[in-house]
């Protein structure tokens, strides 16, 4: 068994996830169905409930400040509180006064899914939180609610990178957050994989996650870390979250083995996706069709070996571009083991498409395509096939192709993509590209982080996104390149 745990740091990453995990669970088979080709195991943990019964949780922790949770409680009917919730009268006999926050009603569709009726359709009024979507129970070690900050406080804002910073220190100080939050997760593992990380990264999460990601490195060495570091956009305030994303940047990125940043809400979408882009509920929709697809093979039946994928020919290059298009049943032959430039919608750049950048390696994954073969099928040895590759300066290049459709959940946007019913389903390409463009965009950051960092930080900034420049610009060569190791 090869085991994934996740964590989610942050509304926005809570935003997201929320979607990824209701398409796990919509992949679930029973009766008759016959098996799915997705392991669950991979995502999911079995447990025992309070009543004895058997549970399958999934193996995630989630962090979000006070407020944030919305409806969604720390216990639920899975794992419901055994103890006596009546507080003791041991030490103090005087009276007592209990204040409690307004309990937040439960959106119609969470009424529905608890009294089994066919759920509403949601709507941007209609979802507040990310919980009013959840189509999930959580293991209560999962929820971990930061009680310092409030959500959209305009007192104490969670906005300046080193507050992150500053309270995953104090945190991790007082409780010994890896010990505490995410180790029990991780001695249930039989083999643990991956680390796969949701998260803000152009505010206050930003430099929570990069403490994070530290220790993780620290206690779980060569482990793979996935990131999928979200930025916002706002006119406000872009000086100060376009240097929290360099910061971010320039601390995840090197400890990483994948680094995906992703643009929340996307600036050009076409006409044929509906989208509202002030919705955090369609935005994060929109993502998850994508990151959820370019991660697909790391959970299906056979196990494909995705870090293989992702570490390409040199395995120095690991800041990846996430991009994606709708496309029809009808894939071509030829198609299929090309290196794509093409595609309707870019999670990553706003730059204009990398048709004259220098692609360095790409994972391609198509689904609703009926095609089991996966990259090179020559039968060459593969040292041989990255020397050729690296001669010729040609791009490595994975592809997976399945025919598991991407099913439109009642959860999901109904009118986001052209399908003609809910529960309907679309074929998706999905590519995670490491491109010249990467340097393009780090040149930007260097820029902008000598003129507004402070100058007890700038050097550091600078001068390591510089080595990350470097790594990305078009005749860079390494002497790792030709390690057949």
């Amino acid at each position: 068994m090869h085991e994934i745990i996740t964590l989610q740091l942050g509304q926005r990453a809570n935003y997201l996830a929320t979607h990824f995990w209701n398409l796990q669970e919509s992949y679930f088979t029973y009766g008759n169905e016959g098996e799915s080709p997705i392991d669950h195991d991979v995502h999911f943990r079995p447990g025992v409930g309070a009543d004895g019964n058997e549970t399958y949780t999934p193996r995630t922790l989630i962090y979000d400040l006070k407020g944030g949770f919305g409806t969604l409680r720390k216990y639920n009917a899975l794992y419901e509180l055994s103890e006596d919730l009546t507080p003791g009268h041991g030490l103090w006999d005087g009276k007592e006064v209990i204040q409690q926050q307004a309990v937040i009603p439960l959106s119609d569709y969470q009424k529905n899914l608890d009294e089994g009726l066919p759920a509403p359709p949601l709507s941007p009024e209609t979802v507040r939180y990310w919980s009013d979507y959840n189509r999930l129970f959580y293991h209560p070690r999962s929820i971990v609610q930061l009680n310092d900050y409030e959500l959209n406080s305009r007192t104490m804002p969670f906005e300046d990178w080193s507050v992150g910073e500053d309270l995953f220190n104090d945190l991790d100080k007082e409780h010994d957050l890896l010990d505490r939050d995410a180790r029990p997760f991780a001695e249930e593992c039989d083999q643990l994989r991956a680390l796969q990380i949701f998260t803000g990264s152009d505010d206050a999460w930003g430099g929570f996650s990069s403490k994070y990601v530290d220790r993780l490195r620290d206690e779980y060495g060569k482990k793979a870390i996935w990131v999928w570091a979200i930025e916002g956009v706002s006119k406000q305030v872009q000086h100060k979250r376009d240097m929290n994303k360099a910061r971010t940047i320039c601390n995840i990125s090197p400890q990483s083995s994948l680094y995906t940043p992703i643009k929340d809400p996307l600036s050009h979408v076409p006409s044929s996706i509906h989208f509202y882009p002030h919705s955090q509920w369609q935005s994060s929709a929109l993502i998850c069709s994508a990151v959820e697809t370019a991660t697909l093979p790391s959970r299906l039946r056979p196990y494909h070996d995705f870090e293989s994928s992702l570490a390409g020919d040199d395995g120095i290059h690991n800041i990846f571009e996430l991009q994606s298009t709708i496309i029809s049943s009808e894939a071509k032959e030829d198609e299929l083991s090309k290196v794509q430039k093409e595609y309707d919608l870019d999670f990553t750049y706003d730059s204009p498409k990398g048709n004259k950048s220098h692609i360095f390696n790409q994972v391609q994954v198509r689904r609703g395509v009926d095609d089991a073969r996966e990259g090179d099928s020559s039968g060459k040895d593969l040292s041989m096939l990255r020397r050729e590759r690296a001669f010729n300066s040609e791009p490595s290049i994975q592809s997976f192709c399945t025919s598991l459709q991407f099913p439109i959940l009642d959860s999901f946007p109904r009118d986001m993509f052209p399908v003609t019913e809910p529960e309907g389903k679309i074929n998706v390409l999905a590519t995670l590209t490491a491109s010249s463009r990467t340097a393009e965009e780090i040149k930007g950051m260097e820029t902008g982080a000598g003129r507004i960092i402070g100058i007890d930080e700038r050097e550091t900034i600078v001068n390591g996104l510089g080595d990350i420049r470097e790594t990305y610009e078009t005749g860079w060569t390494s002497d790792l390149e030709f390690d057949d190791d």
